[in-house]
């Protein structure tokens, strides 16, 4: 059941995305790389979804949302703007990129208490540090950029972007579900170059359905 602006609940998106990685892998030959953010129902759904089409599923959080949580931990112990915060956070993101990222919660948790942080700044850094220490089977990165896998959505939220907002962001429009849903796969089909081949199929399905007994297969649409 949708909500209720329409939208269909997450159960149905997460199931409708294995859907398109299935048709494009059947058999399930390829390697299935899945990015998230950590929102733990999220990932019980990816989890429960890949187990049920029995596929290996390999998750990995965006890196951009390991590094605003750094960031933010950051001015815990340096002013913002500051060459002091951008080097710690970057030393902490290359330490995570190498497959380290254990190493550096402790770190983290380490100059927390050094430093007797309080207050907000405390909060900034038990938030940092059990984000890493809460999914530290998912940033296995130094795997992920060895074999070559994404880590982050930018592309895909680009592409989104493309897709949707430039289509239907235009002055004046107004949109249901289902006649947005038809637009942006028709545009999708054309910027994948793949409208002909789509087109070719839907009018033999389109044939099909009007004739369907066999002293109909050589009818011919007339429009």
């Amino acid at each position: 059941m949708a909500d209720r602006v329409g939208r269909p609940p997450p159960e149905h998106t997460v199931a409708a995305a294995f859907d398109q990685a299935e048709a494009r892998d059947p058999h399930h030959l390829r390697t299935w790389v899945v990015l998230v953010d950590g929102a733990r129902h999220q990932l019980d759904l990816i989890h429960a979804e890949a187990d049920r089409r029995q596929v290996t599923v390999h998750v990995l959080l965006d890196i951009v949302h390991v590094s605003e949580y750094l960031w933010t931990a950051a001015h815990a112990f340096h002013p913002p703007g500051t060459a002091d915060a951008e080097a710690w956070v970057a030393g902490h993101l290359i330490a995570i990129l190498h497959g380290q990222a254990a190493r550096a919660a402790a770190e983290i948790t380490a100059q927390s208490a050094r430093a007797r942080l309080r207050g907000a700044k405390r909060e900034a850094a038990d938030a940092c540090i059990g984000y890493l220490t809460g999914h530290l089977d998912q940033l296995g990165y130094d795997t992920a950029l060895a074999a070559g896998w994404p880590i982050a959505t930018g592309a895909i939220e680009g592409a989104c972007r493309h897709l949707i907002g430039d289509r239907l962001d235009i002055t004046g429009a107004r949109w249901g579900l289902a006649g947005a849903e038809a637009v942006l796969k028709l545009l999708a089909l054309n910027d994948n170059d793949d409208f002909d081949a789509y087109w070719t199929f839907h009018l033999a399905r389109e044939h099909e359905r009007l004739y369907p007994t066999p002293d109909q297969h050589n009818y011919q649409l007339t429009a």
